[in-house]
């Protein structure tokens, strides 16, 4: 942050004696084909010098978005790492979910199963039990 307010700091330094040099020009006691060709000399220095900045703007720039797409590259590869350890999670999960439905299928035929056989036992102990009595 203080490297950018130093360079804004200088760059206006630097224009504003660009601008007091060019007022200075006009109002020196020189003729006015020198003055005029020191203006030209002037603007010739003001132009290159803009253009130097712009040259070096524009590099700072390309360097900052080739930066940010490298970033976003990586996020991107993080991201489906992401993705695929959660996938891959999922898929745990599910054959473990599976697996306990089928156990619990297991437990529950066996459990109804015994019932059922329980239920035979009691009903055949009770029918002889009745015929007993009858005879």
């Amino acid at each position: 942050m203080e490297n950018g307010r130093t360079a804004e700091f200088l760059k206006g330094l630097f224009i504003g004696g660009l601008i007091g040099g060019a007022i200075g020009l006009l109002y020196a006691p020189k003729s006015g084909k020198e003055t005029r060709e020191d203006i030209e000399k002037k603007t010739d220095e003001l132009l290159a010098r803009a253009k130097e900045e712009y040259e070096v703007a524009l590099e700072k720039t390309k360097k900052s978005y080739e930066a940010a797409i490298e970033r976003l590259k990586e996020l991107e590869v993080t991201a489906k790492k992401k993705v695929e350890e959660v996938e891959e999670k999922v898929e745990e999960l599910t054959e473990k979910g599976k697996e306990t439905v089928e156990e619990s299928k297991g437990r529950l035929k066996r459990a109804l199963e015994a019932g059922v056989g329980a239920f035979k036992e009691e009903k055949e102990e009770k029918g002889k039990k009745g015929r007993k009595k009858a005879d």
